[in-house]
């Protein structure tokens, strides 16, 4: 789970007659959580571009991407390994939460605003945030969260079991089919694909304009990758969180200086091909459609 962000305010240092000002930044997310992301990311993309293939075998196209694996044989084994990644960082990150809620009590985690779980407030931001949509009302005060911050999430959750679950029964059917009717099998390669499909499309067009091509972010968000946004963007994007931290004195803790020049330009690149090679994609499941 993400660290609490904080209020980076600018500080000047004076060398002989020059004054150099530094903006402060806030730091929202820590290194575990960067690197967990990370690999989440690298672990869809790799599902994705070796599993689409086989999903749309029949495409033209997909024989070319196989290829780039080695041959559908060879991206099944890629999509098998990516798949071992992906459960792996989440069992990481499940472990974590049942650390930081039940041995060391971070019972914010469960409720509240600093908590994941959708709230009823959730619900008053996105009614607000559509009016303001249909220009009616005024912009929501988000706290550390958005609505849709937390539907991503939990998608996450929905994705592993329905996903990941049906991926295992299809990977070791020996197994499973000791206790399961064959007729199972032929619901779970449904589900897998299907589920799989619309998780694709969800990431590469919904997520990917939230977090990166809305005009206010376009080109691309780097606080995922540096865990460090600038003041004016805090105070702008959360403010009811920069007015609670104010009230709690927590600010100055939480101040921290700018990303490193090489944290910024990883971010940069691998974030452009995250975004290219997901939006190829999509435009591939498009164009596999429109030609049957």
């Amino acid at each position: 789970m993400p660290e609490t962000a904080v209020i980076a305010e600018k500080h000047t240092t004076t060398t002989g007659t020059a004054v150099m000002t530094e903006t402060r930044h806030i730091v929202r997310f820590g290194k575990v959580e960067r690197i967990q992301h990370g690999l989440l990311m690298i672990s869809f993309l790799g599902l994705a571009a070796t599993g689409l293939p086989l999903l749309f075998s029949q495409a033209r196209w997909a024989a070319v991407v196989a290829r780039l694996f080695g041959g559908l044989a060879a991206a099944g084994i890629f999509h098998r390994f990516f798949a071992l990644t992906m459960i792996g960082v989440f069992l990481f990150h499940v472990g974590r939460l049942v650390d930081r809620i039940f041995v060391k009590g971070e019972r914010g985690m469960l409720w509240g605003p600093s908590s994941l779980v959708p709230q009823p407030r959730d619900l008053v931001e996105m009614y607000q945030h559509v009016k303001w949509f249909l220009r009616v009302g005024p912009r929501p005060l988000f706290d550390r969260y958005t609505y849709w911050e937390k539907f991503d999430y939990w998608a996450v959750f929905w994705g592993m079991f329905i996903i990941g679950g049906s991926g295992l029964m299809l990977w070791f059917p020996q197994i499973f089919s000791r206790v399961l009717p064959g007729w199972v099998f032929n619901i779970a390669l449904l589900v897998h694909g299907e589920e799989a499909l619309l998780a694709v499309g969800f990431i590469f067009t919904i997520h990917f304009f939230n977090s990166h091509l809305r005009p206010e972010k376009f080109p691309m968000d780097l606080v995922i990758f540096t865990g460090r946004v600038e003041e004016h963007e805090f105070m702008h994007e959360r403010p009811l969180e920069a007015e609670r931290l104010q009230r709690q004195g927590r600010l100055e803790e939480r101040v921290a200086p700018p990303p490193r020049r090489e944290l910024l330009r990883v971010g940069r690149i691998g974030g452009t091909v995250a975004v290219t090679v997901g939006l190829s994609l999509f435009v591939l499941i498009v164009y596999a459609f429109l030609s049957r």
